[in-house]
């Protein structure tokens, strides 16, 4: 694909986290022909609104940023809406991107693709070697099969497909909300109102679990990297190759916060993924 700031550029999810990384990162660097679609525009579970869409505007690129996400909670609460919308979105763009000669598309996966007692560090090549953690595990499936879609769309179609697998992402556009946020916001989220309130921070689980945390813009850079660079492989894991725990994230949290009261891990409460 010749790639020029005036091809046109599809990006699907453009109001969530990455979405709107993408748009921000993309427009900085001059690609200002933008195809942005919000909900009541383009049902991405509507098959036939996807596939029209994609054959009237036929664009040269494809990011696919949308899926509905969580943290551990609505994972754990809210398995069948998982895998049913990330499914059938992934289904609908790859498949109607395919139909219409759109050769040129980056998938947007998660790293609790891998499986739960993976060896650390994280190789692409761990993939299905084990079990997947059970409180994200359709979320997981959901991914996994977005990326074996697009690794047989690109072996039997020669399309150009990648995917890229972020490790924990967070920044501007994140979920702040008490049942459905990832760690960072839900901590900063639980920090804040336990130094308004004047109680003990309550966190869940050990606190020994590690994670792996990537600026949202950062990912976003190389996912139009990948674009503008010729890639030959179908997937790739994207981190800043260092960890921490979340005892030691919830440290720095209180102390950005200003939180001065009693930190309690509640060990009765799920740890996810160690």
């Amino acid at each position: 694909m010749e790639v020029s700031q005036k091809m046109k550029i599809y990006v699907a999810g453009h109001s969530g986290m990455v979405g709107s990384a993408l748009v921000r990162k993309l427009k900085k660097k001059g690609y200002n022909n933008l195809i942005l679609k919000r909900h009541k525009q383009l049902d991405l579970l509507n098959q036939n609104e996807v596939f029209n869409f994609l054959e009237s505007e036929k664009p040269n690129y494809v990011f696919m940023a949308a899926a509905k996400v969580g943290g551990i909670k609505a994972n754990n609460s809210l398995p069948a809406e998982f895998i049913y919308s990330n499914s059938q979105i992934q289904n609908n763009i790859i498949h109607a991107a395919y139909l219409n000669k759109i050769n040129n598309l980056l998938f947007v996966g998660s790293s609790c693709i891998y499986p739960r007692n993976c060896p650390q560090p994280i190789k692409e090549e761990f993939l299905l070697s084990g079990n997947l953690e059970k409180t994200n595990e359709p979320y997981a499936i959901a991914k996994i099969l977005g990326l074996k879609m697009c690794e047989s769309y690109n072996r039997q179609y020669k399309t150009n497909y990648i995917c890229v697998m972020p490790t924990n992402l967070y920044g501007p556009g994140d979920t702040y909300h008490k049942e459905l946020s990832h760690v960072i916001p839900a901590m900063i989220l639980k920090t804040h109102k336990a130094k308004v309130e004047g109680t003990d921070l309550l966190l869940w689980g050990s606190g020994k679990p590690k994670r792996e945390f990537l600026f949202v813009d950062d990912f976003a850079e190389s996912c139009i990297f990948l674009m503008e660079k010729k890639y030959n492989k179908t997937f790739l894991n994207i981190g800043t190759g260092q960890d921490i725990s979340i005892k030691d994230l919830a440290n720095k949290i209180v102390n950005i916060v200003g939180f001065k009261g009693n930190v309690i891990f509640d060990n009765s409460n799920l740890d996810g993924t160690p």
